[in-house]
């Protein structure tokens, strides 16, 4: 519940009011909840909206996750912007993402007027105008934003391979290049790194290094290199590096206890839509690599909202669902929920959505034989209900939707029809200056604003072949000085011995002893960093 609104007796008391009756009663008795809980809107029934019937979800279930679905246009965005809200008013951080550039309000206070004032009334609302505490994040330093930045070693093999649209045999291959790097301590900080990993287990000196696990096929190797080429073009490069971001930013809260509102700036990449939903997958898989297991709680260490989740899922690999899955099945021990944010259910695989306890749905429309048949598919994904889902959901307005949640005991409630209140911060994007003032405002700012290019496999593999290359030509012009006075059985010469050592022999000898491990990987074959 918002800290600034008193609950009404109905609230206070666990129970429904006492105006309505039959269904409708029924359904407003199964939002009665007696712990603290958010305030979703007003119920909706035989065309009416009934203020005193309050919608609600339970703030210790916001950890089993959810989904918020809807049609172009019928106000998800909003949604977000009023759960965020709450969740930063009860202590719990929030990240958002923010694909089309219009979250950024939720740091400014709302803008009254007679809309906002009508609403309020409708769901018996007490709106005050007020902004929550914000950091804004860009994805490696693209547009508005602190930068979020990762390494490839970071990233990991599998959702590396997402993001180059790779097959499963590249996807495969491409998790034996990481396997060797970690093997003979080559940190993979950038692409270049993994570019010169790549042309060096190709190369005649470092074809024999893969061969006892398998081999790296030049046709292969060169489908990796075209793919990497290809995502620098589009001015990914600087999405990899370091420093690489902190997933425990995201867990904190301001100095008056209220959630810090993570919002994550993505206009400026919209056309790179794989790229930024596997990001936000990295996101949740670190942070799910780094938390300890604490059960249920009174309410979550953070709550995730993944926007546009049917980018995420488009064209992905078995692999790759798979490990989603049981990253949004297990994170929920960890204290974080998740909702996907997408237009229909059915952008979400089944196994995905099933983990999800929460639903609020927006309009869906049937303007075509394929949206019918959309339609009649959510529909059947409810639980039963007095109304009639199928007119209800094309019927709804913007800013309504129907709600089924969790209860306090994990029961799902009635589904609801429900007019959702208004935000109170501004609903709309904070102007350009006042956004950078507060981004290079953060305590953050100075700690990921500048990257920073240390030595890692491009340098390393770079300056052994430089060493052994003028090795080998000081030692030819040696033999070429000896050459008279030599007979033709002698000893190899010294530039014959250099060179059939093999280049990297002597790099894996000089850095195995420091950081000759393996580096240990979590579902998405992420590194864990170590703090």
């Amino acid at each position: 519940m918002s800290v600034s609104e008193q609950p009404s007796e109905a609230e206070a008391t666990g129970t429904a009011p006492t105006s309505l009756a039959g269904p409708a009663a029924e359904i407003a008795a199964g939002y009665a909840f007696d712990g603290p809980a958010l305030e979703l809107g007003a119920l909706l029934w035989d065309g009416a909206c009934h203020p005193d019937a309050r919608i609600r979800i339970p703030l210790p279930v916001l950890n089993r996750h959810g989904l918020v679905a809807g049609a172009t246009g019928t106000g998800k965005t909003k949604t977000l912007q009023l759960i965020a809200e709450q969740l930063s008013a009860n202590g719990v951080p929030v990240f958002l993402a923010d694909i089309k550039g219009d979250v950024s309000g939720v740091s400014a206070p709302g803008q009254d007027g007679a809309r906002v004032r009508e609403r309020a009334g409708e769901v018996g609302q007490d709106w005050q105008a007020r902004g929550f505490p914000c950091e804004f994040y860009g994805l490696g330093g693209t547009g508005p934003g602190i930068p979020v930045r990762a390494t490839v070693t970071g990233f990991g093999p599998v959702l590396l391979s997402k993001v180059l649209q790779l097959n499963q045999t590249q996807e495969q291959s491409l998790g034996l290049i990481f396997h060797y790097a970690d093997s003979k301590g080559l940190e993979l900080v950038d692409l270049k790194d993994l570019r010169a990993v790549v042309a060096f287990l190709v190369s005649d000196t470092g074809k024999a290094e893969l061969k006892g696990i398998g081999g790296l096929s030049t046709v292969t190797a060169g489908v990796i290199l075209r793919s990497i080429t290809a995502f620098e073009q589009q001015g990914a490069g600087g999405f990899f590096g370091e420093p690489e971001f902190d997933t425990a930013e995201l867990l904190r809260t301001a100095p008056d206890g209220r959630g810090i509102v993570s919002v994550l700036e993505l206009p400026a990449v919209q056309d790179k839509p794989q790229l930024f939903s596997t990001f936000l997958m990295w996101m949740l898989a670190d942070l799910f690599g780094d938390l300890p297991e604490v059960g249920d709680l009174e309410k979550p260490k953070l709550v995730f909202f993944f926007d546009e989740a049917h980018l995420l899922f488009s064209g992905a690999s078995k692999a790759f669902l798979e490990s989603i899955t049981q990253t949004v099945r297990l994170i929920r021990s960890k204290g974080v929920g998740v909702f996907f944010v997408t237009q229909t259910p059915k952008d979400v695989p089944s196994d995905v959505l099933a983990q999800l306890g929460n639903r609020v749905q927006h309009a869906l429309r049937a303007f075509t034989p394929d949206d019918a048949k959309a339609l009649k598919a959510t529909v059947r994904t409810f639980p039963n209900s007095p109304y009639d889902l199928e007119e209800v959901l094309t019927g709804l307005g913007t800013g309504e939707a129907v709600i089924t949640v969790l209860s306090e005991k994990g029961a799902p409630t009635p589904v609801a029809a429900t007019r959702l209140r208004a935000p109170e911060s501004l609903m709309g994007p904070v102007d350009a200056a006042a956004l950078d003032a507060a981004v290079k405002a953060s305590p953050l700012y100075g700690r990921y604003a500048e990257a920073v290019d240390r030595e890692s496999a491009y340098e390393k593999l770079t300056a052994e072949q430089r060493a052994a290359e003028e090795a080998a030509l000081e030692a030819a012009a040696a033999e070429e000085t000896r050459a008279p006075r030599k007979s033709q059985k002698e000893e190899p010469s010294l530039a014959e011995q250099v060179v059939g050592s093999g280049i990297f022999k002597s790099l894996a000898r000089s850095v195995g002893t420091q950081l000759g491990r393996e580096i240990s990987r979590s579902l998405f074959g992420t590194a864990r960093r170590r703090r």
